[in-house]
């Protein structure tokens, strides 16, 4: 049975294509192409990842020729280095000629046991779009995507009200589960019933949309007087 909390290691990808450090240019190209996708990690002799290369850095050698200031990439520009840095950073990757000179490093990595919000978080913070997976002595066995992380929304709704009621409910907060409605549709939960006191109310909500696959949560709480 599908574990309740899902980890990175439930939802990446074992099969994964990477390059080594030597790598050429010419190669990285064909391989892009070939298996249509953005970046590939880089490894080194011992399958440790070193860094990610992607078709942006690629890009540099075609597009900055032509424009410098357009090609330096936009996580740099967040890093707050100076433009004079950053033409050098981008001059050098459109020299590079092989992967370990293209490369972004170090790589921005997740753990198998991180939680997939936490890739979420790291995805959205660096603007990548999937995120090698490692080991504890950093050696690559699996890739998430975006679509990857999105895939928590596809939990059925009658597996997410059940574990809103058995372990948030009744689990974390030690209440009667009678006392509560709850209805899932599409991902959206409707919570009724008497909390007891608003304070209660708004940690069960609070609660309640942080489990995986939860869209939004509407509140139908009756709270006592003021």
């Amino acid at each position: 049975m599908r574990p309740v909390k899902l980890t990175v290691r439930d939802i990446m990808t074992t099969n994964v294509v990477t390059v080594r450090a030597d790598a050429s240019f010419k190669e990285i190209a064909v391989r892009l192409r070939e298996h249509r996708v953005s970046a590939f990690p880089v490894l080194d002799k011992d399958g440790t990842v070193i860094g990610v290369v992607s078709e942006a850095d690629l890009l540099l050698k075609e597009a900055l020729p032509l424009s410098e200031e357009e090609a330096l990439s936009e996580e740099d520009a967040l890093e707050g280095a100076r433009p004079g840095i950053l033409r050098q950073r981008a001059q050098e990757k459109a020299r590079a000629l092989t992967a370990a000179d293209l490369m972004s490093r170090p790589a921005v990595t997740v753990g198998v046991e991180d939680s997939v919000e936490h890739a979420a978080r790291l995805m959205y913070a660096r603007g990548v779009k999937r995120v090698p997976v490692t080991d504890a002595a950093g050696r690559l066995v699996g890739i998430v995507s975006r679509a990857d992380v999105l895939s928590v929304f596809g939990r059925a709704d009658e597996e997410i009200r059940e574990q809103i009621v058995a372990e948030v409910i009744r689990g974390e907060f030690g209440a009667d589960p009678e006392r509560f409605g709850v209805t899932v549709a599409d991902g959206i939960v409707t919570m009724t019933g008497r909390p007891g006191s608003v304070s209660l109310g708004r940690d069960l909500l609070s609660r309640v949309r942080h489990v995986q696959g939860v869209v939004s949560v509407r509140d139908r709480f009756t709270y006592p007087p003021a």
